[in-house]
């Protein structure tokens, strides 16, 4: 492979606070980067797989953050994503003294052109990039307006309630987007905000209808994945691992979900019209694994190739 993959979507600072405490009445907060696709894309490129992301932030202190951290991991930047007169968006956690946390986001998405390279073999979307106007349009045009060519399509709806709050009108949104996938990665929580009551199989069953969309995965936290083909169904069980936390561990599973897939000479023009049952036991066990590894850190940070043969061998 020599074109990069297409990650589009929000790169963005995490500010995650502490509340005031009675006792001593200090907060405390700590800003790293984040942004769903963006930790796609650096999850991608730690795994060895060459990956652009398009996205949109500013010059300004959370910027200069965020681009340090992308080139630092060997993300490529499409032209247009770092813009001197945008400001960086945020999404801002507090913790209380019970550890309950609330969010806030503070995030413009407007992308700038979007465009297919020659030889591209997959494009990855998904999170707050597809659900936020006037950027969630713009993605929807891209993907319709590649239909036709011979590239890969994932998405990742990675639903945040606290952004769209109806299920039912995200759902009919994610249904559109999926319908222009090859492949739809869930977590159980999307599933129960989106479909409540509906089992997991039933969901991919749903999407699977559509003529595109091959493949769909859901992930189960400590319980492992469920991955669906139209042939096939696999269930994997996560390793027993000590937990740090879960933050970022999504993105590591979708970014080595991809990267399992090129190894396997699945993504461009077949378009996983070749994932075999084996295909895609293999695929999903090797995403498991590097988001298992990422829980066993703090915050989003996804393995290295290296880290994860280091871990589970090759």
């Amino acid at each position: 492979m020599t074109a990069p993959v297409l990650v589009i979507g929000e790169a963005l600072v995490d500010i995650v606070g502490t509340a005031a405490k009675p006792r001593n009445g200090n907060g405390k907060t700590k800003a790293t980067p984040g942004g769903s696709p963006a930790n796609v894309a650096v999850g991608l490129a730690r795994l060895g797989v060459p990956t652009e992301l398009v996205t949109r932030f500013g010059t300004d202190g959370y910027g200069d953050q965020l681009g340090a951290h992308l080139f630092g991991n060997g993300v490529q930047l499409a032209p247009g994503s770092v813009d001197p007169h945008f400001r960086t968006s945020t999404a801002t956690a507090t913790l209380d003294p019970a550890g309950v946390a609330t969010y806030q986001f503070d995030i413009t998405w407007e992308p700038p052109a979007l465009s297919l390279s020659r030889g591209c073999p997959a494009v990855h979307t998904g999170s707050i990039a597809t659900v936020l106007e006037p950027g969630a349009a713009a993605i929807r045009a891209f993907l319709e307006s590649v239909a036709d060519q011979p590239v890969t399509v994932t998405l990742d709806p990675n639903a945040r309630p606290s952004i769209t709050p109806d299920p039912v009108s995200t759902w009919t949104a994610v249904r559109q987007l999926a319908a222009l996938s090859d492949l739809v990665k869930l977590s159980d929580e999307d599933c129960e905000f989106l479909r409540p009551g509906i089992e997991p199989a039933d969901i991919a069953a749903e999407l699977l209808t559509a003529e595109r969309t091959r493949c769909v995965v859901i992930t189960r936290g400590g319980k492992g994945a469920l991955g669906v083909s139209r042939d096939a169904q696999v269930d994997v069980i996560a390793p027993p691992i000590q937990v740090v936390d879960t933050v970022g561990a999504g993105d590591s599973f979708m970014a080595a979900l991809i990267a399992g897939l090129e190894k396997r000479g699945l993504l461009g023009e077949r378009r996983l019209s070749g994932l075999t049952p084996e295909d895609l036991h293999a695929v999903v066990e090797y995403a498991v694994r590097a988001a298992a590894i990422t829980c066993t850190r703090h915050g989003a940070d996804p393995p290295t190739a290296a880290e994860y043969t280091a871990t589970w061998g090759s």
